[in-house]
């Protein structure tokens, strides 16, 4: 798939009104069946990268196939609100095929179908518990 410039619009108005509707399950099942679509898609279109998502995949030796399918069975574990932002978005914890946990900030456009992947890291020990999904204070 390529995409042009301007090809993607942002509609701040709209993304806080889809915020308001989706609560952390709604966003679960949202990136769960678009992670699910995505793979099984010849187009594979649902989920788009940021050019620092890739660069964090990259620095942490994955490919996108494998957090792709991690994500078909993530769970959320913060959700931030759409105020300030283009998207509403979230932070999700999943696990590659490995076994290695994985956390993804993941943007949420509702209204075009897609997820967009903002970042991508493996969750650290000093910052994190050792469930992954509760932050050390």
């Amino acid at each position: 798939m390529r995409i042009t410039p301007g090809a993607i619009r942002f509609d701040s108005q709209a993304a806080v009104k889809y915020d308001a509707a989706m609560n952390r399950d709604d966003k679960r099942d949202f990136i769960r069946s678009k992670a699910t679509q995505n793979r099984w898609s010849s187009e594979a279109d649902r989920i788009l990268w940021s050019r620092h998502g890739i660069s964090e995949l990259v620095n942490e030796g994955w490919l996108r196939n494998q957090v792709e399918v991690a994500l078909e069975t993530s769970e959320v574990i913060e959700d931030y609100p759409a105020l300030h932002r283009p998207l509403p978005d979230c932070l999700i914890l999943g696990y590659l095929a490995t076994g290695e946990p994985m956390h993804a900030v993941i943007a949420i456009h509702e209204a075009n179908d897609r997820l967009f992947i903002v970042t991508v890291y493996k969750p650290s020990r000093e910052e994190w518990q050792d469930d992954w999904r509760t932050r050390k204070d």
